[in-house]
């Protein structure tokens, strides 16, 4: 299956006329909001740790704020920022390590989104210093593997660790970096949803599988087309069934 099928795929089985559709209109802060609840439970819990930017068409981000966890924000807690990651608006502050997000989003014009955070799982393969095979199925929703940066230079609202941090993703998609959790990039909500829980349940299935003493990683082959099926468009109806559930358990989310 290509991109274009998957593409095919969510129009054929796109609600009928009359059905409900899979989710509520959102404004860009109502999607933000439900991202960073449905990472939260996804493993992105490391307390008030961890930023989720997303640029606007006229060049401003928003941003989840810092003195909230992802478990907690709701649509109005969402800032939103100039192009120099300045506060705009908002009651609450702004991450220092912000410039990591601004740093990234100069050089990649394709990105809209970017994650920083110290996922459970994912924290602990950034911290051995490699990266996980790809043991099933749902391990390989992203066609390829994290970069892999080797250098912890401390926080990374410092300017010159978040520039080496920006600089070690490069073109890629994501990447683990030492002792320092992961960083996500994306072109949109659904894309970055699918990015970031593949590699947090890649990170951890390969634990757990290597704790029993190791299994066969799927071919690389398989691997790199499964990716490609999933990727670019995001799994068919995925990121929809998981906010839906994020807004039944507190539809507080949405305000």
């Amino acid at each position: 299956m290509n991109n274009d099928l998957n593409v095919e795929l969510l129009k054929k089985y796109a609600p009928k006329p009359g059905r409900s559709p899979l989710l509520p209109t959102l404004t860009p802060r109502q999607q933000l909001a439900l991202l960073c609840r449905v990472l939260h439970r996804e493993g992105y819990n490391d307390h008030i740790a961890g930023h989720i930017t997303v640029k606007q068409p006229d060049g401003t981000y928003f941003a989840n704020p810092w003195e909230l966890t992802w478990a907690e924000v709701t649509a109005s807690d969402i800032l939103h920022l100039d192009e120099n990651g300045k506060i705009i608006e908002g009651e609450w502050n702004i991450t220092p390590a912000i410039n990591l997000h601004i740093d990234v989003h100069s050089a990649r014009h394709d990105v809209s989104v970017v994650i920083h955070n110290h996922p459970s799982w994912g924290s602990v393969w950034s911290a051995v210093g490699r990266v996980p095979p790809i043991y099933d199925q749902t391990s390989a929703m992203v066609d390829s593997d994290p970069v892999y940066y080797d250098e912890y230079r401390g926080t990374v609202e410092d300017g010159a660790a978040g520039r080496a941090a920006a600089n070690a993703l490069g073109q890629e998609k994501w990447a683990l970096l030492a002792n320092h959790g992961v960083l996500i990039v994306a072109k949109n909500i659904r894309q970055a949803h699918l990015r970031a829980i593949t590699l947090e349940w890649r990170c951890k299935m390969a634990w757990r599988v290597e704790s029993l003493g190791g299994g066969t990683p799927l071919p690389a082959s398989v691997a790199t087309e499964t990716g490609r099926r999933t990727d670019e468009n995001g799994f068919p109806f995925l990121w929809e069934a998981m906010a839906r559930d994020e807004i039944r358990r507190d539809p507080s989310v949405l305000e």
